[in-house]
């Protein structure tokens, strides 16, 4: 139930950073609802596994400079996590494309404040 969860969060955070930033679009060629939140599931699918699996290894790896910057460096491995999921999604034909880093790092910093907001509404498994 978590991982659904965790999962609709990230649709949601997407879905509203491809709205608020002009750099990001989701491009689905679907002409109905359903259609445009099958692509927006994918795409947080793809962005859920890369934040699951790579992105506890890029934290370890980079552990120098999150504790130089003081976290702050928290920012950028979520943009590089957006942009990995842009590319995946782009070669899956999923349509999820992101311009550039300082649009990913726009991206990522809605995409983190919108997780925080809606992760306290949904109840942990203890």
């Amino acid at each position: 139930m978590t991982f659904l969860a965790r999962l609709i969060v990230n649709g949601i955070a997407i879905w509203l950073a491809s709205m608020w930033v002009t750099g990001i679009t989701i491009d689905s060629n679907q002409d109905d609802t359903w259609g445009n939140i099958l692509v927006i599931a994918i795409i947080a699918l793809i962005f859920t596994v890369v934040n699951a699996f790579i992105k506890p290894l890029l934290k370890l790896l980079s552990l120098p400079l999150l504790i130089l910057t003081l976290g702050l460096f928290t920012l950028v491995i979520n943009a590089l996590m957006l942009m990995l999921t842009a590319w995946i999604s782009t070669s899956l034909d999923a349509g999820l494309t992101v311009d550039g880093f300082w649009t990913a790092v726009w991206g990522a910093l809605i995409i983190s404040v919108v997780n925080f907001v809606l992760s306290a509404f949904v109840p942990e498994n203890r």
